[in-house]
């Protein structure tokens, strides 16, 4: 039977999201209360990875039951109002040297699940009121926040989809993107945190929220009224894999098989050969995208984990209401050439729980596209295998595989490097990047959260029973 619970702290993203989940836990929140907290403060603060407009997937752990759910609410196929065919804009994204295709525009728009999933997450484990979760989003939202160094290195590489309309007085121009520490304020995000918060996610399926979305997508993109009228949020039973002896809980069917790759991956005490082992795992086409990923645990020892993306946002954006929409159906990993009207596209986010015999031991998410299941892999196999902390874990130098390439950061093995040479050009990162994904999780000793994306922790209760 399980027994141990993890300590009552939460690992975000961003200083301001933490701090959020951080409050509500000290006031008596619980992880699903935290966790809906901090993603709604995240759609304020991490605009250049999620927001109101995108989708995504949670993973909850009920300490009392011993049993893990997950709710999908990512974004579903437009079209169900017809199909009109109509062309994106093609851009192009450098990402670490390697230039990327990617689309904008209202076409590239999907129906997204953020207000409807964060609400079902409150309504199926949280316990405090719902507005009372919205409010320090609002509050934020109506003052702007400071924009972290990170978030303006990532601006500055995405600058393509985010300088884009409404975009562009919000984000700075492509010669001088907003700097970190200046102000990244979304004029009017507060009205539509408080509609969220006094009208519930009705507002923005079949309300005032959703005629607006409609109206800015206009006749250049497939979203219609009866798209999202028809979007539900689905509760599913999380598939397990065994990793080192923990039973790893996640949704499953991501696009990147993530338990999959797990369940054949044997671990070793030799860095090398897990190194060697890990690429072999992983090999895979590359894929890319933005997200944000979010971790919370209270003091009854129930855990949440949320993961949350806009994709690079498609530039279409709510007039008076500071929300950008989702460029998902831009994303060339993501659209297979089979989509249908009213069905969820795929997605390679994987939020998980890690249990062990005695009890939980690892809550975790991660962001960064194809390199969710590569950061979320070598983190499980340091916390849950070598027994480093969630931060240790974390912090350690990464390897991401591409076909004929391993790109590898600064300070990884190098008995591991000599071997990954015999089979594959290395490539060299001089320093930790946002490349390599970023990792939110909390482990037995502690938070633990990804300086490459500027994330933030805050542990409220070292103690664990």
């Amino acid at each position: 039977m399980h027994t141990r619970h993890l300590p009552a702290s939460v690992a975000a993203g961003n200083p301001i999201t933490a701090e959020v989940g951080a409050d509500v836990l000290g006031d008596g929140g619980g992880a699903a209360d935290a966790a809906v907290a901090m993603s709604l403060a995240s759609c304020v603060a991490e605009t250049v990875f999620t927001g109101l407009g995108g989708g995504g997937y949670a993973v909850y752990y009920d300490a009392q039951a011993q049993s893990t759910h997950c709710l999908d609410f990512f974004v579903t196929v437009p079209g169900l109002g017809g199909r009109r065919s109509c062309t994106p804009t093609e851009i192009s994204i450098d990402f670490g040297g390697q230039l990327v295709q990617y689309a904008v525009g209202a076409a590239t728009v999907a129906v997204p699940g953020v207000p409807a999933g964060l609400a079902a997450l409150h309504g199926r484990w949280g316990t405090r009121p719902w507005r009372d979760l919205v409010a320090p989003a609002i509050a934020h939202a109506a003052t702007g926040v400071s924009f972290t160094a990170v978030h303006s290195k990532v601006l500055k590489t995405v600058a393509a989809a985010l300088l884009i309309n409404e975009g562009r007085s919000i984000y700075g121009f492509e010669e001088s993107v907003l700097p970190g520490g200046g102000r990244l304020h979304h004029p009017g995000l507060d009205t539509a945190l408080q509609v969220l918060a006094d009208e519930g996610p009705d507002a923005f399926y079949t309300g005032r929220i959703a005629e607006a979305i409609v109206a800015a997508i206009g006749e250049e993109g497939d979203l219609s009224m009866a798209d999202l009228a028809a979007y539900e949020v689905r509760e599913k039973t999380p598939l397990t894999a065994v990793l080192g002896g923990h039973e790893i809980h996640a949704r499953g069917d991501d696009l990147d098989d993530l338990l999959g790759t797990a369940a054949a991956l044997e671990l070793t005490d030799d860095p090398a050969e897990q190194a060697v082992r890990l690429v072999a795992a992983l090999r895979s086409l590359p894929k890319r995208g933005d997200t944000t990923s979010l971790a919370a645990v209270d003091s009854q020892g129930n855990a949440c984990a949320i993961t949350t993306s806009l994709g690079l946002s498609s530039g279409v954006w709510l007039p008076n209401l500071g929300i950008h929409l989702n460029s998902m159906l831009g994303e060339g990993e993501l659209v297979r050439g089979n989509e249908i009207p009213g069905e969820r596209m795929g997605s390679m986010m994987s939020p998980l729980i890690a249990v062990a015999d005695d009890g939980l031991a690892l809550v975790a998410g991660a962001a960064g596209g194809s390199r969710i299941r590569s950061s979320l892999l070598q983190v499980l196999i340091k916390a849950l295998g070598s027994g480093m902390s969630a931060q240790a874990a974390i912090e350690a130098p990464r390897l991401n595989p591409v076909p004929d390439r391993v790109h590898v950061e600064t300070g990884f093995d190098e008995r591991a490097l000599r071997r990954l040479a015999e089979t594959d050009e290395v490539v060299l990162w001089p320093a930790h990047d946002t490349y390599f994904g970023g990792v939110a999780a909390i482990g037995r000793s502690g938070p633990g959260a990804d300086p490459r994306r500027g994330g933030d922790v805050r542990l409220l209760d070292p103690f664990v029973s």
